[in-house]
């Protein structure tokens, strides 16, 4: 199998074409860009030239990467906009159900959302889900039951 050949300077006009997208407005600030695989499948390109067409958007400040989400569309002075700023997805998630524990709507003892409801709750892979009650549990507000999924923890319930 030969291997594909692309001419020389590809990524900077599929660059070209991005930055057109962000700047006519079509591609908003706080928008994620489609993923490296269906930005290849549109341009027809190695991923390594993708790669090299993004990471001339990043150093342009026009993109960034967020890890947990992908790489969003930044606001003209170089920020990713939204409500979220700059945190990682998981550290969201972790975010909102703390608030959620807080405010009561879990008590002690309630089983928190498993990993699988809150991939498709949020949108995001596993991992995300994972980290976000890792994170939880390491603060000290979660407990993991071998089996039976994280719970808020109790005034009685010993550390792990």
């Amino acid at each position: 199998m030969c291997p594909r050949v692309t001419p020389w300077g590809t990524y900077t006009q599929i660059a070209e074409t991005l930055r057109q997208r962000i700047v006519s407005g079509a591609l908003e600030p706080g928008t994620v860009l489609p993923s490296e695989a269906a930005l290849r499948e549109e341009f027809g390109v190695a991923r390594s030239t993708i790669r090299r067409a993004l990471a001339s958007l990043e150093a342009d400040k026009l993109i960034k990467a967020r890890p947990g989400t992908g790489r969003v569309v930044c606001a003209p002075g170089g920020s990713a906009e939204g409500a979220s700023g700059d945190l990682p997805q998981y550290r969201r998630i972790a975010d909102a159900l703390r608030d959620q524990i807080t405010r009561g709507d879990f008590a002690a003892g309630d089983a928190l959302p498993s990993e699988s409801a809150l991939v498709r709750q949020y949108d995001v892979s596993r991992g995300t889900a994972r980290r976000a009650l890792v994170e939880l549990e390491a603060s000290g507000l979660v407990v993991s039951l071998q089996g039976k999924g994280r719970f808020v923890r109790g005034a009685d319930t010993p550390r792990s």
